[in-house]
């Protein structure tokens, strides 16, 4: 659990408030009143969140599909200029965590705005961890909407995506140009709606009858009563984790990574150094194993081109050159394959009595049958039961139809070559 120190800034010219609160919206002491540099001293090696006037903020919701941050920064500023009097070019556009209907909450004030707090808070030795538009301490409770009389201004959201704030007008006012109130189509839209208000009490007083006529228009007005002032209210909304925090892009915290690495930072020369070893070894190894290999297969095709003149083909497959050199010249190892192979080839045909072998040749290891059969698949049973032992591999060389038949070839040869 984190302790805040929440301030709250005012006009350049007026003292500041702040207040001591938790992460989990407890709130740990009074309200204090002083200057900037009264409550950089009450900070202490506590995390700083500051609240800046709504007044100077737009704050609204937008629907945006697209959910890395640094495309959202770029596109927000396209996706609400039409709805902005100032070039987006001289505003600050930041976003917070979407909602659960999807919209993103986006906070929108002027650059000249930020610089001017940021140096304020600087010249009075406080970095701030956030700088959060005060309206957001108005929680947003689904269903209900919620008011917050703060001297002459109002604070409004209607439970939903609806936010905003207005100075020097009641509460009704505010529900009117929310279009929450007003001139109703039927009497079955009167009373249905649920306000909550937060205020002082010589603001309730003040506004008395404004809750008479209200309770009138709506279903209910629940008056909530803030005897320390309304910062400790939104103090503690805010320090819960509500709201947008402007400190995004340029004026995001920016990270040292050289400090965190500057003390690894012999320990990965060394660690490089014996990468560009072990790599220049591996290099030199395959330059030395391709220079051997291209010794033996030159020597390989000179004694080649001694026992066949005649064969001017590269050479792919030394090792099955040499067996078919062998098995030419009588002196294979490899067992006699012919009978054992037409053994398995009669019993497939047997097996498969509408074929009829046209011719069998042999060569080097390899048996090469010509047949004709009714249709394919009686040439892929055939294969398939030649296959079958694994002591050969059969394999459909070709297909042809020739009138109603198919005349076919298959290749057989050991299933080890």
């Amino acid at each position: 659990m984190t302790e805040y120190v929440v301030i709250r800034l005012g006009a350049a010219d007026q003292p500041v408030q702040w207040v001591l609160a938790d992460s989990d919206g407890t709130r740990r002491s009074g309200s204090s009143t002083g200057s900037l540099e009264d409550a950089a001293g009450e900070a202490g090696g506590r995390t700083v969140i500051v609240l800046v006037p709504a007044t100077e903020v737009l704050t609204t919701t937008v629907h945006m599909p697209v959910r890395s941050a640094s495309k959202i920064r770029t596109a927000l500023p396209y996706a609400l200029e039409e709805n902005l009097a100032n070039d987006i070019s001289d505003l600050h556009f930041a976003s917070g965590r979407r909602r659960e209907n999807g919209r993103l909450p986006v906070a929108i004030t002027a650059h000249e705005k930020m610089a001017g707090w940021l140096e304020r808070l600087r010249a009075a030795g406080l970095t701030p961890a956030q700088l959060v538009p005060d309206n957001y301490g108005l929680g947003i409770i689904p269903g209900t909407m919620s008011v917050l009389i703060d001297d002459n201004t109002v604070m409004f959201n209607d439970g939903a995506d609806i936010e905003f704030v207005m100075q020097d007008v009641k509460p009704g006012d505010v529900l009117v140009a929310a279009g929450k109130l007003g001139e109703q189509e039927n009497d079955d839209d009167r009373n249905t709606g649920h306000l909550i208000v937060f205020c002082t009490p010589e603001q309730d007083e003040k506004l008395s009858h404004d809750w008479i006529a209200l309770r009138q228009e709506l279903q209910s007005v629940d008056i909530n009563i803030l005897p320390d002032g309304v910062l400790p209210k939104l103090a503690v909304t805010i320090a819960a984790g509500h709201g947008v925090n402007l400190l995004q892009g340029q004026y995001g915290e920016k990270s040292e990574y050289s400090s965190y690495f500057k003390p690894w930072k012999t320990a990965a020369i060394l660690l490089l150094g014996l990468m560009m070893m072990g790599l220049t070894s591996k290099g030199v190894d395959y330059y030395r194993l391709l220079e051997e290999e291209s010794a033996l297969r030159e020597q390989f095709n000179t004694e080649y081109r001694i026992l066949r003149p005649n064969d001017t083909r590269e050479v792919l497959d030394p090792l099955n050159t040499v067996a078919s050199l062998r098995r030419g010249m009588g002196t294979s190892t490899t067992p006699q394959l012919f009978l054992p192979s037409l053994r398995e080839l009669g019993a497939a045909i047997a097996a498969n009595s509408a074929a009829q072998i046209e011719g069998i040749s042999y060569r080097a290891g390899v048996v090469d049958v010509r047949l004709t059969s009714p249709d394919v698949a009686t040439l892929d049973n055939i294969q398939k039961a030649v296959s079958a032992s694994g002591q050969f591999r059969a394999a459909i060389q070709s297909t042809n139809q020739v009138g109603d038949k198919i005349d076919g070839r298959i290749q057989i040869r050991e299933s080890g070559l």
